[in-house]
């Protein structure tokens, strides 16, 4: 029985997309680039500051300039990140329906901690989830299960009674090692290459409200 949600936050549960590539924009023009298109930086916006890098210098974690890149992205995004964070279409009334069922619900994400509070609290949905886990409190981010066995044990529930919604495989991976049903967001930013269909998920889902059918069952 399923008692418990657990979302992605970055392309599942908001749409941070806008202040991603936002700063990734800063960041091209300070380096003389031309800025690029929202619907060119969407796709990547679930890959973190490795994914954005990646799109706008082409450069890889093996880079040798890539920790000074990403640690100047990060600052930059650090004055941005809660410029226009919004919802994603539909999830206002999933978390509605989730709390009218008397369920719970929490965020599991690779962001670190110190974009993820304070953006959570900025929209008011700190006092309402059972737990806000980020990709820095434990050992290793997704795709390993440390960050959603630790989300388990501080709601109170057993991996076997939640279900985990992302967008990115990493998070189905995640979700399946941890003993969870694993939900595919096909609204979140999955990217033309992506064939979330491969990624092994118990179910894929067009719009946020498909979920509750899932846990109904």
């Amino acid at each position: 029985m399923i008692n418990t949600i657990l979302f992605d936050l970055d392309g599942t549960l908001v749409d941070t997309a806008p202040d991603l590539g936002h700063a990734l924009n800063l960041q091209l023009n300070r380096h003389g680039i031309n800025a690029l298109s929202d619907a060119a930086i969407r796709p990547f916006a679930s890959h973190g500051s490795r994914g954005l890098l990646g799109l706008g210098f082409g450069i890889t974690p093996q880079h040798d300039s890539f920790i000074a890149m990403r640690d100047e992205y990060l600052s930059i995004y650090d004055t941005v990140f809660t410029r226009s964070p919004v919802l994603l279409d539909g999830i206002a009334e999933l978390l509605q329906a989730i709390e009218n069922a008397g369920l719970k619900w929490g965020i599991v994400t690779n962001k670190p901690r110190r974009f993820t509070q304070p953006l959570v609290k900025s929209m008011d949905l700190d006092r309402r989830a059972a737990c806000v886990v980020s990709g820095d409190d434990a050992p290793q981010p997704k795709p390993s299960p440390a960050t959603l066995l630790m989300a388990c044990k501080e709601v109170g529930v057993k991996p076997e009674s939640c279900v985990y919604l992302g967008d990115a495989e990493r998070d189905i991976q995640a979700g399946k090692a941890a003993g969870m049903k694993a939900v595919v967001a096909l609204f979140g930013y999955i990217d033309v290459t992506d064939k979330p269909s491969e990624w092994g998920a118990d179910a894929l889902i067009d719009k946020p409200m498909d979920l509750l059918k899932l846990i109904s069952t």
